[in-house]
């Protein structure tokens, strides 16, 4: 079954103009480069790839890329490539006002958009250099839930065979590791929860829905970042939430500040830190900072 959908694939591919010749960022002899819109596609597109492609994401390290706009520089790099692979699920909202090769554009999570999780309400907030935003619409973190990182890492398997298929086997091989290594995260993932299935989490962040989906938790989450202290009405709220909904563990993405952690403490709230990973790491990979989350999570239900 599987040849048969990447046949499918390569056929789709060469009917929008996919064909065998070099193309803007490929020659004869050149490695075909690939660029990505956030930094979990960048590492499963070198675990699949390996040294057969040269994958790029050019985003800044402190940026958080679904709200980052690339420059003129990275831009033209991305209109080069011979492949783009996108998130989908709203990540990556440059994409509505730039325009890119239609034929070499991969959105991996076209193949599970029945799963996407819509956000019916948001506040509006900002940090970092993004500007002003909100959450609202659709969630994006789609690879917190293992099972959706491995739907993926099979659509960039299935984009590179439809476009280099000489490589298949190899393709299919990286494709095969990585795919070991994600349902492991789940497993163990799904270990850790089913030893307290109704303890109550909080988030300080609305980035995990696709992690909650996954594994049932209750999950309620506010708007605040690891760098800046809550505001006195920030707190107040807080307040109400954990009064409606008590929790004494709560996700950050980052470590907050210590002010914002010691009063979190006073408050009988533990913060630990759960890295959503859009960005690359200042240590590790993807596989290690998914694992530390684990050992993080893992106090919670201990």
């Amino acid at each position: 079954m599987r040849r048969i959908h990447l046949l499918v694939v390569s056929a789709f591919v060469l009917a929008c103009g996919g064909d065998a010749r070099p193309s803007a960022g490929e020659t004869e002899t050149d490695v075909p480069t690939v660029y990505t819109v956030n930094y979990p596609l960048h590492y499963f597109a070198e675990r699949i790839g390996g040294d057969l492609v040269s994958v790029h994401f050019p985003a800044p390290a402190d940026v958080d890329p679904a709200f980052w706009t690339p420059d003129a520089e990275a831009l033209a790099g991305y209109q080069g490539a011979d492949l783009i692979l996108l998130n989908g699920a709203t990540y990556a909202k440059w994409l509505a006002v730039v325009s890119l090769p239609e034929s070499r554009l991969v959105n991996t999570s076209a193949g599970f958009e029945d799963r996407y999780i819509h956000i019916e309400s948001a506040v509006t907030h900002s940090h970092g250099l993004g500007g002003e935003h909100s959450h609202e619409g659709t969630a994006f973190t789609t690879w917190l839930d293992p099972t959706l990182a491995v739907e993926h890492a099979r659509a960039i398997a299935d984009a590179f065979v439809a476009r280099w298929p000489e490589h298949d086997e190899a393709f299919e091989t990286g494709l095969q590791s990585l795919e070991a290594d994600l349902l492991a995260l789940d497993n163990q993932t799904a270990d850790i929860v089913v030893q307290d299935p109704n303890k109550v989490l909080l988030g300080s962040h609305p980035v995990y829905q696709y992690l909650a989906a996954r594994y049932a938790l209750e999950l309620h989450a506010v708007q605040w970042e690891p760098d800046e202290a809550p505001s006195e009405a920030q707190w107040q709220a807080f307040e109400v939430l954990v009064a409606e909904h008590p929790a004494q563990w709560m996700l950050w993405e980052a470590e907050p500040l210590a002010e914002t952690a010691a009063r979190l403490r006073a408050r009988g709230v533990e913060p630990i830190v759960f890295d959503q990973c859009g960005n690359v790491p200042s240590a590790g990979d993807y596989l290690s900072v998914m694992r530390e989350n684990l050992e993080n999570l893992r106090r919670a239900y201990r």
